[in-house]
Protein backbone atom coordinates (compact mmCIF):
# COMPACT_ATOMS: atom_id res chain seq x y z
CA UNK A 1 0.00 0.00 0.00
CA UNK A 2 0.99 3.53 -0.90
CA UNK A 3 2.27 5.68 2.37
CA UNK A 4 2.43 9.26 1.80
CA UNK A 5 4.18 12.11 3.82
CA UNK A 6 2.89 15.98 4.92
CA UNK A 7 5.13 18.21 6.59
CA UNK A 8 3.32 20.49 8.48
CA UNK A 9 4.89 23.41 10.20
CA UNK A 10 3.49 24.07 13.87
CA UNK A 11 4.42 25.35 16.79
CA UNK A 12 6.51 22.43 18.04
CA UNK A 13 8.47 22.95 14.72
CA UNK A 14 8.06 20.89 11.60
CA UNK A 15 5.99 18.15 12.72
CA UNK A 16 5.84 14.83 9.39
CA UNK A 17 2.85 12.94 9.39
CA UNK A 18 3.10 9.75 6.89
CA UNK A 19 -0.27 8.05 6.06
CA UNK A 20 -2.00 5.51 3.76
CA UNK A 21 -4.90 5.39 1.80
CA UNK A 22 -7.02 4.45 4.99
CA UNK A 23 -5.12 6.23 8.29
CA UNK A 24 -2.44 8.04 9.88
CA UNK A 25 0.27 5.55 10.21
CA UNK A 26 3.10 7.64 11.89
CA UNK A 27 3.98 11.14 13.03
CA UNK A 28 7.04 12.50 13.61
CA UNK A 29 8.20 16.34 15.82
CA UNK A 30 11.26 18.20 14.91
CA UNK A 31 13.62 16.51 17.54
CA UNK A 32 12.31 12.93 16.38
CA UNK A 33 13.28 14.03 13.15
CA UNK A 34 17.15 15.04 14.15
CA UNK A 35 17.87 11.66 15.73
CA UNK A 36 16.82 9.61 12.94
CA UNK A 37 12.98 8.54 13.67
CA UNK A 38 12.09 9.35 10.20
CA UNK A 39 14.06 6.36 8.84
CA UNK A 40 11.25 4.12 10.34
CA UNK A 41 9.08 4.95 7.64
CA UNK A 42 10.07 4.00 3.84
CA UNK A 43 7.71 6.01 1.81
CA UNK A 44 7.02 7.78 -0.28
CA UNK A 45 4.27 8.36 -3.14
CA UNK A 46 4.17 11.50 -4.70
CA UNK A 47 0.92 13.61 -4.20
CA UNK A 48 -1.88 14.17 -1.38
CA UNK A 49 -4.68 11.86 -0.04
CA UNK A 50 -7.94 13.28 1.43
CA UNK A 51 -6.07 11.05 5.68
CA UNK A 52 -3.36 13.75 5.09
CA UNK A 53 -5.35 16.75 4.60
CA UNK A 54 -7.34 15.79 7.39
CA UNK A 55 -4.42 15.40 9.82
CA UNK A 56 -2.76 18.67 8.83
CA UNK A 57 -6.43 20.17 9.18
CA UNK A 58 -7.02 19.00 12.58
CA UNK A 59 -3.18 19.49 13.92
CA UNK A 60 -3.56 23.92 13.08
CA UNK A 61 -6.91 23.50 14.98
CA UNK A 62 -5.26 21.74 17.84
CA UNK A 63 -2.17 23.81 17.52
CA UNK A 64 -4.65 26.82 17.74
CA UNK A 65 -6.66 25.73 20.31
CA UNK A 66 -9.68 25.11 18.44
CA UNK A 67 -9.65 20.76 18.21
CA UNK A 68 -10.39 18.88 21.48
CA UNK A 69 -10.82 15.54 19.77
CA UNK A 70 -9.07 13.62 17.00
CA UNK A 71 -11.41 12.23 14.71
CA UNK A 72 -8.66 11.52 11.73
CA UNK A 73 -8.31 7.41 11.95
CA UNK A 74 -4.89 6.07 12.61
CA UNK A 75 -3.47 2.58 12.30
CA UNK A 76 -0.48 1.45 14.58
CA UNK A 77 1.39 -1.64 14.53
CA UNK A 78 2.96 -3.15 17.42
CA UNK A 79 2.34 -5.58 20.13
CA UNK A 80 -1.02 -6.53 21.59
CA UNK A 81 -0.06 -4.80 24.99
CA UNK A 82 1.61 -1.60 23.35
CA UNK A 83 -1.98 -1.65 21.24
CA UNK A 84 -3.45 -1.76 24.46
CA UNK A 85 -1.68 1.48 26.19
CA UNK A 86 -2.18 3.04 22.83
CA UNK A 87 -5.78 2.80 22.89
CA UNK A 88 -6.19 3.62 26.29
CA UNK A 89 -3.97 7.05 25.63
CA UNK A 90 -7.12 7.57 23.62
CA UNK A 91 -8.97 7.87 26.16
CA UNK A 92 -7.39 10.43 28.03
CA UNK A 93 -9.85 13.72 27.36
CA UNK A 94 -7.84 17.19 26.43
CA UNK A 95 -6.61 18.98 29.38
CA UNK A 96 -7.04 15.42 31.54
CA UNK A 97 -4.04 13.93 32.75
CA UNK A 98 -2.72 9.81 33.96
CA UNK A 99 0.04 8.49 35.60
CA UNK A 100 1.76 5.29 33.81
CA UNK A 101 0.44 3.59 36.91
CA UNK A 102 -3.18 4.93 35.78
CA UNK A 103 -2.73 3.66 32.51
CA UNK A 104 -1.27 0.17 33.76
CA UNK A 105 -4.18 0.11 36.00
CA UNK A 106 -6.44 0.59 33.07
CA UNK A 107 -5.64 -1.95 30.58
CA UNK A 108 -5.46 -4.81 33.75
CA UNK A 109 -1.63 -4.99 34.35
CA UNK A 110 -1.06 -2.36 37.39
CA UNK A 111 2.14 -3.56 37.97
CA UNK A 112 3.55 -2.76 34.46
CA UNK A 113 4.43 0.84 34.68
CA UNK A 114 7.65 0.61 33.13
CA UNK A 115 6.05 -1.43 30.06
CA UNK A 116 3.94 1.33 30.02
CA UNK A 117 6.25 4.16 30.08
CA UNK A 118 8.02 2.00 27.56
CA UNK A 119 5.23 1.65 24.98
CA UNK A 120 3.68 5.23 25.81
CA UNK A 121 7.46 6.05 24.62
CA UNK A 122 7.20 3.97 21.50
CA UNK A 123 3.68 5.63 20.26
CA UNK A 124 3.84 6.13 16.40
CA UNK A 125 1.40 9.06 16.74
CA UNK A 126 1.65 11.13 19.17
CA UNK A 127 -0.23 14.26 19.76
CA UNK A 128 -3.19 12.52 18.06
CA UNK A 129 -2.80 9.46 20.48
CA UNK A 130 -1.81 11.53 23.13
CA UNK A 131 0.86 10.19 24.96
CA UNK A 132 1.56 13.88 26.50
CA UNK A 133 -1.14 13.70 29.12
CA UNK A 134 0.45 10.91 31.07
CA UNK A 135 3.05 12.38 33.55
CA UNK A 136 4.68 11.61 36.48
CA UNK A 137 2.96 10.42 40.07
CA UNK A 138 4.16 13.83 41.28
CA UNK A 139 3.35 15.11 38.19
CA UNK A 140 6.31 15.97 36.41
CA UNK A 141 7.15 16.09 32.95
CA UNK A 142 8.71 12.27 31.89
CA UNK A 143 10.12 11.45 29.07
CA UNK A 144 8.75 12.26 25.69
CA UNK A 145 9.89 11.68 21.93
CA UNK A 146 9.60 14.93 21.07
CA UNK A 147 11.64 16.26 24.11
CA UNK A 148 10.08 17.96 26.98
CA UNK A 149 9.93 21.30 25.89
CA UNK A 150 7.69 19.85 23.55
CA UNK A 151 5.55 18.60 26.29
CA UNK A 152 5.09 21.49 27.78
CA UNK A 153 4.06 23.33 24.99
CA UNK A 154 1.49 20.59 24.26
CA UNK A 155 0.05 20.54 27.59
CA UNK A 156 -0.38 24.49 28.04
CA UNK A 157 -2.18 24.63 24.72
CA UNK A 158 -4.32 22.40 27.01
CA UNK A 159 -4.38 25.05 29.75
CA UNK A 160 -2.08 23.27 32.65
CA UNK A 161 0.66 26.08 33.65
CA UNK A 162 3.71 24.06 33.94
CA UNK A 163 6.78 25.27 36.85
CA UNK A 164 10.07 23.25 36.19
CA UNK A 165 8.72 20.76 34.47
CA UNK A 166 5.72 20.01 36.88
CA UNK A 167 2.20 20.65 36.37
CA UNK A 168 1.36 23.21 39.12
CA UNK A 169 -2.14 23.94 38.33
CA UNK A 170 -5.91 22.51 37.72
CA UNK A 171 -8.28 20.14 38.74
CA UNK A 172 -6.61 17.57 36.58
CA UNK A 173 -4.20 17.89 39.33
CA UNK A 174 -5.94 18.43 42.30
CA UNK A 175 -7.10 14.70 41.40
CA UNK A 176 -4.15 13.12 40.59
CA UNK A 177 -2.36 14.58 44.20
CA UNK A 178 -5.51 12.75 46.30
Amino acid sequence: MALYLRRIPSLIGEIRVYANDRAVVGLLMADEVYKGRDREFKPIDKGDNEVLIKAEEELKAFFSGNLKKFTVPVEVSGTDFQKAVWKALQTIDYGQLRTYADVARSITHPKAVRAVGRATGSNPVPIIIPCHRVVGSDTSLTGFGGGLATKQILLEIEGHTITNLKISNGPAVEKMLR
